[in-house]
């Protein structure tokens, strides 16, 4: 794609019913104005999971300014999108973290899953978009969604509530209460307003009642310490680079992050679908491209001690409110984040978040992705009267809540969301085949296989 846009109709206005296509452009301002609105969209979320992670927000916010130029590269500008940090791999990082891996072997095992997101966008290019439909049904997709979600229950009882209790509940109504009660912008980044809400009332309450004794999650007891302490951002730099670091891999770490991936083509595909609807465009015919760009994003990102990335929601709100689909504004969102990331300031002020905070806004993150799932059931008619789809999912995500540990060998587990994973995907396409066989041989011959044909047909409407 060459970086040139037309300028739509006089760059300033737009006429009852007009959009600005991805190939145009309104005026430099106000696509540098548009572009701004794309950054703040995105903000919230790009940099809050790799503070969950435990990754550097710095280098989170420069690399998603890297990955969507990447992306917007490879689609060739057909399909305007902004990439964030995902959320799809909280619950395996917290895993990975529990049992021992540091900062090197998460980016390590997410690198690897970037390059899997690569292969299968790929083969989605040449097999077509409908090999993602048979593979990840609606019923296993939306299981998978739900479990990463509710399978993060215990990262928010254990890590981040108990660090400041009160805190956190009023972190949460307040953020309950901005997302509800304002519309339009400001209640597509209430995510933000609730964090940054919960951070000045920490600061305010230590300034009125001094320190707290509870449990410190930096040094993993109970001790006497600030809620907010900006030390660190005094000390650190206006101007420099994140403080990068290379990946080692870990084929225990690899495993627990690998569910992810059905979440990613999960989301991917459904906003290229959204942005395809909006546009009125065949989007189909570049879905494996924004899968393959996805991985490409989270390779790139991982290499250098960056989180995940995937497109956003957040950004197609902005589209559907601006009607400006032009992929101007992305590059210049991107080229905005690339420039965030240059502050090591604004890394260390992001990371000083206080966990109290993190648990009245992770509360709510966590339960949303979960109730997407449930959302992609709903809006495909997922017939959970049918013991298929109903068995392996309700057992898949206990196993993820609990979480369920498994031991493998002496050292390989299998737990949690990882292998309420395998549940979900390899309990649902054994059902499934057992099922065919069975109506099979009881229908008998030639005439049997017509039957289950049609059957596959019915059970494919009623799955999605």
């Amino acid at each position: 794609m060459a970086l040139k846009w037309k300028v739509h109709g006089d760059g300033r206005n737009l006429a009852p019913g007009e959009v600005v296509k991805p190939d145009e452009r309104l005026s430099w301002p106000r696509t540098v104005g548009i572009g701004a609105q794309h950054v703040i969209a995105m903000f919230g979320a790009t940099f809050v999971f790799p503070l969950v992670m435990g990754l550097d927000p710095n280098i989170a916010v420069m690399m998603s300014g890297v990955a969507t130029i990447i992306f917007l590269l490879i689609v060739q500008g057909k399909i305007p999108s902004y990439v964030g940090s995902s959320a799809a791999f909280v619950g395996g990082v917290v895993a990975i973290r529990a049992a021992g891996g540091d900062s090197a072997t998460v980016t390590g095992a997410i690198l690897v899953v970037g390059v899997v997101v690569i292969a299968i966008g790929v083969a989605v290019h040449f097999l077509g978009a409908q090999i993602i439909n048979r593979i990840f049904p609606p019923v296993v997709t939306g299981a998978v969604v739900m479990l990463i979600g509710f399978g993060l229950a215990f990262v928010v009882a254990e890590t981040y509530w108990p660090q400041d209790p009160w805190i956190a509940l009023i972190t949460m109504i307040a953020t309950f209460l901005i997302i509800v009660l304002f519309r339009g912008f400001l209640g597509r980044i209430g995510i933000l307003l609730g964090l940054v809400f919960g951070y000045v009332l920490s600061w305010a309450v230590d300034k009125v009642f001094g320190n707290i004794t509870a449990f410190n999650a930096g040094i993993g007891e109970i001790d006497t310490h600030p809620r907010v302490s900006f030390q660190s951002v005094i000390d650190a730099d206006w101007i420099g680079l994140p403080n990068f670091h290379a990946p080692t891999f870990q084929v225990s770490a690899v495993v627990l992050v690998l569910p992810a991936v059905i979440a990613l083509i999960a989301e991917n595909v459904g906003h290229v679908k959204a942005v395809g609807e909006m546009t009125g465009a065949d989007v189909d015919p570049h879905m494996g491209k924004a899968i393959a760009a996805d991985g490409v994003g989270t390779v790139l990102a991982s290499a250098v001690g960056g989180s995940p990335t995937t497109t956003y929601a957040e950004n197609i709100g902005v589209m559907a409110a601006t009607r400006v689909y032009s992929t101007a504004a992305y590059y210049v969102a991107a080229i905005v984040a690339i420039l965030f990331g240059l502050c090591p300031k604004f890394g260390a002020l992001v990371a000083a978040t206080p966990g109290g905070v993190l648990g009245g806004i992770t509360v709510i993150l966590y339960g949303m992705i979960g109730m997407l799932g449930a959302k992609i059931w709903v809006e495909n008619r997922v017939d959970f009267a049918d013991p298929i789809n109903m068995v392996p999912v309700g057992a898949g995500i206990i196993l993820a809540i609990g979480p369920v540990s498994h031991q493998v060998t002496g050292d390989f587990s299998l737990a949690g969301i990882a292998f309420g994973t395998i549940v979900v995907l390899g309990g649902y396409h054994l059902l499934r085949a057992i099922a065919r066989r069975t109506a099979k041989e009881a229908s008998g011959g030639g005439i049997g296989l017509e039957r289950d044909s049609g059957q596959d047909s019915e059970q494919d409407a009623a799955t999605g």
